[in-house]
C-alpha cells in the first residue's frame, strides 16, 4: 500500500488524504495488469514485458520522518497541484493541460500519463472549439509537442502548445489558432515529450554535485571498454565545454538535474516553467505571458503570486509555483512491494544481470544527498537507477532538439525506480512495451549499443528474470 512511514507522530491522518489514498488503490485496482512473472517461462517461450504491476500504487505519500508543519505544506502543495485552472486563474492563451496532475496522475499524483488521456476531454473544455491534434489519443500518452527549426530555418525547440483558450465561456473575444501540427509532420519537424514522473525528486535535487562527478568517474575502464562516454555538457562560470562532464547551470556553475536533457535545475525552475509552458499561468519566475495577442489577456500579471493577506494560513502564503516546488520535494520516492516467494529467485536474478551486461553503468542503483535543511532528505540513499547524466543515445532515439548544451541525440538517463507501475515508454511515449523501450537503445551512435548487444545475447529466460526485476521497481 501508499507508504506513510515516518506519519506516525501525525495521527490520524486527515481524511482528505485518506480518500485520495483509497481513490489511487482503487484506480490501480480496476485497471492494471496483473502481478508480473505469471506467464510461462521456459524452453520455447520467448522473454516478454510482464506488463504494468498489479495491486495498489506504491507512491504519492510523503517521505518518511516528515514534521507536522512540513506535512502541512505538502498537504498544501499537494491541493495546489491537483488544482485545475480557468482562466480567470490564469489558463492561457495556450496550454496543454488545465492542471499539474493532469500530466503527473498515475500512479498517483506526481507520476506521468494516466490510463485515459485528459487531454481529448481538454481540448473542449467550457466551451473551447480546439481540434484535437492527431498525435494525441485517449488511450495514450499525455503528449507536449515540439518543432525542431523556424521557417527559416534556425533551430526552435520550444513547446508548440496544443491547444488554445479561442471561444471558452470563460475567454469572451480571444480568436487565435491552434498550431498547424500536421503541416509540421509532413515536414519532418515535429516530436513529442511525455511528462516525467517526479517521485522522489527532493532526494534527486539534495544529490550534491561532488557524488554526481564521483560516480561518473568510476568504472571507467569498463565504461570506456562498452562505448560508455556520457556526454552531458558543461558550461558556466570557469567552464569549457567538453565531453564526459555533466550538464550544469550556465549562471553558477552547478549540475542541473531535472527533465528529459537534464535541462532544470531546481524544482522551483522546473514549477515555473511548467506552470507557464504547459498551462499558460505566468509566475514570479515567468511573469510574462508566451502569446500576447490583444484580446485574449484577460489577468494581471504575473497571475501567481505571493499571497500577502494576512488572515490565511501560513500555508497559503506561497505562491502556487512554491506549493508544487515544496510538494515535489518532499513526495517519497516509489516503494515497492515485496515480491512473492515465487518471483524473488527471478527478480534477484534478473537484478545480477542488469549490472553484469552494464545496464547500471548508467542506471546507477543508489547515489546518496548530503546534510540538507530539510532532516528527512538529509543523508539519504536514493534508490533512482539513474547517474543524472546526459549520454548519446544515437539516431533512432535522437529528437534533434538542442537545449543548452545538451544535442539533438542526448538525454538524461532516466529514472527507473517506479517503472513497474509505468505505462508509456521513452521521451516521446511511444512504446508501452518495456521489451521494444530496451531495444530501442540499439541505434547508430548509441552508447548504449553493447549493453543491447549483451542483453541480446542473453537467454529467454535470463531477459525475463530482467523484466521480471524491472518490473518489481
Amino acid at each position: 500500500m501508499v507508504s506513510l512511514r515516518g506519519l506516525d507522530h501525525i495521527d490520524p491522518l486527515p481524511p482528505k488524504t485518506r480518500g485520495r489514498i483509497l481513490l489511487w488503490v482503487v484506480a490501480v485496482l480496476l485497471f492494471v495488469s496483473p502481478a508480473l512473472a505469471k506467464k510461462p517461462i521456459g524452453p520455447g517461450f520467448p522473454a516478454m514485458d510482464p506488463g504494468v504491476r498489479g495491486g495498489p500504487a506504491d507512491a504519492g505519500g510523503p517521505i518518511p520522518d516528515v514534521t507536522k508543519v512540513e506535512f502541512d505544506f505538502f498537504e498544501a502543495g499537494l491541493d495546489a497541484f491537483n488544482g485545475v485552472e480557468g482562466v480567470g486563474d490564469g489558463l492561457g492563451p495556450r496550454f496543454n493541460l488545465d492542471s499539474c496532475v493532469g500530466c503527473h496522475a498515475y500512479p498517483a499524483p506526481g507520476g506521468t500519463s494516466p490510463i485515459t488521456n485528459p487531454q481529448v476531454a481538454v481540448a473542449t473544455k467550457a466551451g473551447a472549439q480546439n481540434l484535437v491534434p492527431f498525435f494525441i489519443k485517449i488511450d495514450g500518452p499525455v503528449r507536449e509537442a515540439r518543432f525542431k527549426f523556424k521557417p527559416d530555418g534556425t533551430r526552435d525547440g520550444g513547446v508548440h502548445d496544443l491547444f488554445t483558450i479561442t471561444r471558452r465561456g470563460d475567454a469572451p473575444g480571444c480568436l487565435i489558432a491552434q498550431p498547424d501540427f500536421v503541416a509540421a509532420a509532413n515536414n519532418n519537424n515535429l516530436i513529442f515529450r511525455i511528462p516525467t514522473p517526479v517521485f522522489g525528486a527532493g532526494l534527486i535535487e539534495n544529490i550534491p554535485d561532488n557524488v554526481i562527478l564521483a560516480n561518473m568517474a568510476a568504472e571507467q575502464a569498463t565504461k570506456v571498454s562498452m562505448g560508455i562516454a556520457g556526454h552531458p555538457n558543461r558550461h558556466g562560470p570557469g567552464r569549457v565545454t567538453t565531453s564526459g562532464t555533466p550538464n550544469i547551470s550556465g549562471n553558477d556553475g552547478s549540475i542541473t538535474r531535472f527533465g528529459w536533457k537534464a535541462q532544470n535545475k531546481s524544482l522551483l525552475m522546473f514549477s515555473g516553467e511548467a506552470y507557464n509552458v504547459e498551462m499558460g499561468v505566468t509566475n514570479e519566475l515567468f511573469p510574462q505571458e508566451r502569446d500576447e495577442t490583444p484580446g485574449c489577456l484577460f489577468n494581471p500579471l504575473p497571475e501567481d503570486t505571493t499571497n500577502f493577506d494576512p488572515n490565511v494560513a501560513n500555508t497559503e502564503v506561497p505562491s502556487d509555483v512554491e506549493k508544487f516546488a515544496f510538494f515535489m520535494r518532499m513526495l517519497a520516492p516509489p516503494v515497492p512491494p515485496v515480491p512473492a516467494p515465487e518471483d524473488t529467485p527471478s527478480i534477484e536474478n534478473g537484478r545480477g544481470l542488469l549490472n553484469q551486461i552494464g545496464c547500471a553503468l548508467c542506471h546507477t542503483p543508489t547515489l546518496t544527498t548530503g546534510t540538507t535543511a530539510i532532516a528527512a532528505l538529509s543523508n539519504q540513499p536514493v534508490n533512482l537507477f539513474s547517474d543524472l547524466l546526459l549520454h548519446q543515445m544515437g539516431k533512432g532515439l535522437a529528437d534533434d532538439i538542442v537545449q543548452g548544451n545538451a544535442g539533438p541525440d542526448e538525454f538524461r538517463t532516466a529514472p527507473l525506480w517506479g517503472l513497474g507501475q509505468r505505462i508509456f515508454f521513452l521521451h516521446d511515449g511511444r512504446t508501452k512495451d518495456l521489451l521494444e523501450a530496451i531495444g530501442q537503445h540499439d541505434s547508430p551512435c548509441s552508447e548504449a549499443k553493447k549493453v543491447i548487444k549483451n542483453f541480446n545475447g542473453l537467454t529467454e529466460g535470463q531477459k525475463q528474470d530482467i523484466l521480471n526485476f524491472l518490473r518489481s521497481l
